[in-house]
């Protein structure tokens, strides 16, 4: 074990309080496409054809379809190492808080899998700041469901309707010009506010105001803990600054108890 993971691992055993912040690069092991890096989804889609209200407006059913063929891709991606031990983490750890910009649903299916017999999977679930795929919520009334996999685009007859109002239902994801959601927010910077350590995984931590949660956490007078293939930002702040792939290092900075999932 190097000297900079066996740190990590200290700092992280002996917090009293812990925040872990994802990103995209956290699911890229599982083979999400990330948004922004070679071949991101962005390369060859607009956001605002896809991801902005006005879109859903102007062509709901194109929409739906962007979304239906992503749910279909995400239905064959499995939650890998990482997204297992921070699963395990946040059971074995009481004052852990999950954050995630991701929209995978990874982290919930990981919790679901990996779930101590009696525990409660929605422990280890993460605040989603971005929102989430798995879910749709009315247009109209707001009233989040479990996300359909029947979504019939190729007409606007198939798009999904809400079982309350009618409405036409859409994923549950923070599109381009949305506010994110307060609670969620102010549930995430608190825990970063609290927090002795903050461990950030897979993110360049350039996005606002998702960024914000290491910087708190720094502010408060805590530890930064960065797992990410390249330096970014956030680096030259960090305490500890591990450089390689997510699935292979998280497991190893786990507290002791945790360990790899076998």
């Amino acid at each position: 074990m190097s000297g900079d993971v066996a740190r990590a691992r200290r700092l992280l055993a002996d917090a009293e309080r812990i925040v872990v912040l994802t990103g995209a690069g956290v699911s890229a092991e599982s083979g999400v496409p990330t948004f922004r890096g070679a071949g991101g989804l962005w390369k060859s889609h607009r956001p605002e054809d896809l991801a902005t209200p006005e879109a859903f407006a102007r062509d709901p059913r194109l929409v739906w379809e962007w979304y239906a063929s992503r749910r279909s891709s995400l239905a064959g991606c499995e939650p890998n190492d990482a997204h297992r031990s921070l699963a395990l983490l946040a059971f074995s750890h009481d004052a852990t808080t999950l954050v995630t910009q991701n929209v995978d649903g990874l982290h919930h299916r990981a919790a679901d899998a990996v779930a101590p017999e009696g525990a409660d999977p929605a422990v280890a679930y993460p605040l989603e700041v971005h929102g989430a795929l798995h879910r749709d919520r009315c247009s109209l009334c707001d009233r989040r469901t479990q996300g359909r996999t029947d979504v019939d685009a190729t007409s606007e007859a198939g798009i999904p309707r809400c079982d309350a109002c009618s409405g036409l239902l859409r994923p549950d994801v923070v599109w381009f010009g949305e506010a994110l959601d307060a609670a969620t927010l102010g549930a995430a910077f608190q825990a970063a506010h609290e927090a002795a350590v903050c461990l950030v995984v897979g993110t360049s931590a350039v996005v606002y105001p998702a960024a914000s949660v290491p910087e708190l956490t720094l502010r408060a007078g805590g530890a930064v803990i960065e797992v990410n293939p390249e330096a970014t930002t956030l680096t030259p702040y960090a305490a500890v600054s591990l450089r390689g792939m997510a699935g292979t290092l998280v497991p190893q900075i786990v507290p002791a108890g945790v360990g790899r999932v076998r």
